[in-house]
């Protein structure tokens, strides 16, 4: 359903800097434990969260560039920054876990297993706890503002915090089998592939248009149904440009018409689109029983 209100997109930039800063700490911790403990699966890890400062970065560069107003060049504004930003986020994801993926296997086929000890309990543990908190204040920040980017980024957190579990649950049965390693590696991996079909499919979608949902068609019929006029809309296509949003559709009215009233029709409608839903709507007029 499209916003009543603009986003605020000062969140987009909170969140960013609290992720690249959590992020560069959960860094140096899970490197360190990693190297000493020999563990592919922790030090594969730790460079996965160093990747999430770098989409953090991306994160606050989108909401600067999203904020930039319309100019000759784009007329729509920059909002779909977001989700071109969403789509890098969610490919980098689709590398990680590829990279993931072999080195897990090289780990299984080695055959030799890990000695974790404490540090790596404990820190995988705050890692768990820091990483799931990051997303949870992702999540938030974008139901407040309605910027898919940081939904992108929550996900980036919320498969970090579910690696970490996983590897955790490796560390306490690492002493039961030695390719627990390399097969939680593998585990991780694809739920990384998962997290980026899901950011991509999501943002891909958009970039391309989307129909939009049952919800803001049927509050837009309410709309023109209170107006009292005899027309009947259909064929709806939606664009999201961040906070701009373009809204075309058909609108069948009357053959005996004039020019004038069926354009005064649809000057009605596009402006209580505008007030009521902040909808920017371009309608194609049809005489009545046009095929």
């Amino acid at each position: 359903m499209a916003p009543t209100s603009p986003p605020d997109r000062n969140w987009t930039l909170i969140e960013g800097w609290v992720s690249i800063s959590s992020n560069i700490v959960l860094f140096f911790l899970k490197l360190w434990v990693g190297l000493i403990t020999g563990s592919v699966a922790l030090t594969a890890d730790a460079y996965h969260t160093l990747t999430d400062s770098i989409s953090s970065a991306i994160v606050i560069f989108s909401g600067w560039l999203s904020r930039k107003p319309a100019d000759e060049k784009h007329p729509f504004g920059h909002g779909r920054s977001d989700l071109i930003c969403s789509v890098i986020i969610g490919v980098m994801l689709v590398l990680i876990g590829f990279e993931f993926l072999l080195k897990s296997v090289e780990q299984i086929k080695s055959g030799v297993g890990v000695d974790y000890g404490k540090a790596a309990i404990i820190v995988t543990i705050f890692s768990i706890l820091v990483k799931e908190l990051m997303a949870q204040f992702a999540f938030w920040a974008d139901r407040r503002s309605e910027n898919s980017i940081l939904k992108a980024d929550g996900w980036h957190h919320r498969t970090d915090a579910l690696s970490s579990v996983l590897i955790l649950f490796g560390i306490l049965c690492g002493s039961f089998a030695e390719w627990i390693d390399g097969v939680l590696g593998v585990l991780v991996s694809l739920m990384i592939f998962y997290a980026s079909y899901e950011i991509l499919r999501d943002s891909v979608s958009r970039l391309i248009g989307e129909t939009p949902d049952r919800d803001l068609i049927k509050k837009i019929d309410l709309i023109i149904d209170d107006m009292n006029l005899d027309v009947r809309p259909h064929h709806f296509h939606l664009h999201r440009y961040g906070d701009h949003i373009e809204l075309t559709f058909h609108l069948t009215m009357d053959a005996g018409l004039t020019l004038d009233e069926a354009h005064e029709h649809a000057h009605r409608i596009e402006r209580t689109l505008r007030d009521k839903l902040g909808i920017e709507a371009t309608i194609h007029m049809e005489p009545e029983g046009h095929t």
